[in-house]
């Protein structure tokens, strides 16, 4: 049987990168304590005015507040729901009407002009339209993450697609490949990194579609304690909703990053 034990060289080499992941690990909390010792020794010793900026012990105490309320899983519930939804919905269309305007090129010279003057429309000015025609709701909320993240999906998408090697579309037309078998065995798995980074700008965007959605028009979420909060001066509130959203933000756009990390395993791509 071969011998599958690692070289030296191979050990040394693994040992120095997980020094140096542990030492990047650190690094990061260490940073993280030391914003925020500081922000907490500067609002003690009256260097910035706690009541305006807050510190992290009161946003500890209104976090354990919101806690034993039930107020924390209602909103934080309610804003992920809609950024989830949102962001399958947004990926999900945007993906299918890119592949369309792929298909199509006819299509896609059509409708090249209406795509550019929506993603350099302000979203945030549709907000009241989707309130006026759907209603104050969580629908209305959705439609605004759509509206946000939609448009960036299908140019992304779309510039992926056609930036697939045409040589290799070349020799598959000349071996007989049907259009649908090149898309499916060529395009899509050669823009599985267009469509992670797709998913990964989508996070963000959704996320301030959401939260614009609720400035707007919302009774629970995230975006509702941040407005609330600054409406009656509880900058606590605001700035403890604003941690919450950023910790909600990363685990999400983690999960992304594993989603990925699987696929590659399962493509046997090397991470």
């Amino acid at each position: 049987m071969p011998d599958l034990t690692p070289s030296l060289q191979r050990q040394a080499y693994l040992r120095h990168q997980k020094r140096v992941k542990g030492a990047v690990i650190g690094l990061r909390l260490g940073i993280l304590f030391l914003l925020f010792a500081s922000w907490e020794l500067a609002a003690r010793l009256g260097v910035i005015d706690a009541f305006i900026v807050s510190s992290p012990s009161r946003m500890l105490s209104t976090f354990l507040n919101l806690w034993r309320s039930g107020d924390l899983f209602l909103h934080v519930g309610t804003s992920v729901m809609e950024t989830v939804i949102g962001f399958l919905l947004g990926t999900f269309v945007g993906t299918v009407i890119a592949i369309l305007l792929w298909w199509s090129e006819f299509l896609s010279r059509v409708l090249d002009p209406y795509l550019v003057v929506l993603n350099s429309l302000p979203k945030t000015a549709l907000g009241p339209v989707f309130i006026v025609w759907i209603g104050a709701g969580p629908a209305s909320i959705i439609a605004m993450t759509l509206a946000i993240s939609l448009i960036v999906t299908i140019l992304d998408m779309h510039n992926g697609f056609l930036a697939t090697d045409p040589e290799k579309i070349r020799l598959m037309r000349t071996l007989g490949a049907s259009r649908r078998q090149i898309l499916c065995k060529l395009v899509l798995p050669a823009n599985f990194t267009t469509m992670i980074n797709a998913l990964k700008v989508n996070v963000g965007l959704s996320w301030v579609g959401v939260i614009m959605g609720e400035f707007l028009v919302s009774r629970a979420g995230l975006g509702y304690l941040i407005v609330y909060g600054s409406q009656v001066f509880k900058m606590d509130l605001v700035m403890t909703t604003v941690l919450i959203l950023a910790a909600a933000a990363a685990l999400m756009y983690q999960c992304i990053l594993w989603l990925e990390k699987a696929m590659k395993k399962y493509m046997g791509v090397t991470v």
